[in-house]
């Protein structure tokens, strides 16, 4: 009777410590799925260009934080996708972009009262001036590349908006020598040209007007005098993109 006792004692402990086994393998296995695995920081872009973040409506949440989630355009048009905007600006750049789409679902389609066009789909996005700080990340399986946004000088980051077919154009045109920015005056005929350079540049004001930003009706004007027409978002508005987030000068088009 004893040996019987104190052989189901042994059982019973080995038992045991197998039940134990098995839940520290499962808690480890558990915290080895959530926790990211980090590679080392890298800084991407030109230490002089423009590189610009483009959410595309999605968020993450990394470090107990709602990230938002998009493409990141470096200065030489290389396009990282599944980029991770974590830091300053995250929840800005949220409620940014959630407000440009909301606009979008309200007048897309509708006519353009000036030019008569339909407008079209904008986009929002923030440029970062010099290299961006992004560190490879990979959660549940998925790989994302993470901008360290609170190691980027806040007076280096400015947001805009434009048709989103054109965000490519824009960052290229940020990058190109003898580019500039400028305003149209109120009484522009560029508003009425019945293209989509006319719609987006009215359209722009008209977010505004809506609460998208504090600029429309700003145009980069490339060296060939082809103009892309922008907003300014009211934030992030960083110093040291002055010359788009308040341009000098007033574009009047050739004859």
């Amino acid at each position: 009777m004893f040996v019987c006792l104190v052989g189901a004692m042994v059982a019973l402990k080995y038992a045991i410590i197998g039940v134990v086994a098995i839940v520290v393998v499962v808690i480890a296995l558990v915290l080895l799925i959530q926790t990211p695995h980090r590679a080392p920081v890298q800084y991407v872009g030109s230490p002089s260009g423009y590189e610009a973040f483009v959410p595309n409506g999605q968020t993450i949440n990394y470090n107990g934080q709602t990230d938002p989630v998009g493409d990141l355009i470096l200065n030489n048009g290389t396009t990282i996708h599944d980029v991770v905007w974590d830091g300053q600006y995250a929840n800005t750049i949220i409620n940014n972009h959630n407000q440009i789409v909301q606009l979008n679902s309200q007048f897309v389609g509708q006519t353009d009262p000036i030019n008569h066009q339909q407008y079209v789909p904008l986009q929002d996005f923030y440029v970062i001036k010099g290299q961006v700080p992004v560190e490879q990340v990979t959660i549940n399986g998925q790989t994302y590349y993470v901008i360290d946004a609170n190691n980027i000088n806040p007076g280096d980051i400015a947001g805009f908006y434009t048709y989103q077919g054109w965000v490519s154009n824009f960052v290229e045109a940020m990058n190109t020598p003898g580019t500039y920015a400028a305003g149209l005056p109120g009484n522009s005929p560029v508003f009425t040209w019945d293209n989509l350079t006319g719609t987006v540049a009215y359209q722009t004001i008209l977010y505004e007007g809506h609460g998208a930003g504090v600029g429309g009706g700003a145009v980069l004007v490339e060296f060939n005098r082809i103009i892309i027409p922008y907003g300014i978002a009211s934030n992030p508005f960083g110093s040291a993109l002055f010359n788009f987030t308040t341009p000098q000068y007033t574009y009047y088009p050739s004859s």
